[in-house]
């Protein structure tokens, strides 16, 4: 089943822009999926239990380098990415 996400990160702190570009750069680390990134959100599509497992290691990995971090996520059961 395919998927499209999209995400918004934002962390609670002064100098936010280093931890959003971290977190974009891994997740266009997964060549499998298509990541199109703008300045307010970030989209991902392709197959639904490979986004959301790219999702779960760099959201962790976020949140263990991060004091304090939102995520907010928009899912549809299909790739809307044309």
């Amino acid at each position: 089943m395919n998927a499209s996400i999209e995400i918004s990160m934002y962390p609670l702190i002064p100098k936010y822009e280093k931890p959003i570009k971290n977190f974009i750069n891994r997740l266009n680390e997964n060549k499998n999926l298509t990541i199109k990134t703008n300045t307010m959100s970030t989209q991902i599509f392709g197959d639904y239990e490979e986004i959301m497992a790219t999702l779960t290691k760099e959201m962790k990995i976020t949140f263990q380098e991060e004091k304090a971090v939102v995520m907010v996520l928009k899912i549809i059961n299909m790739d809307l990415s044309e």
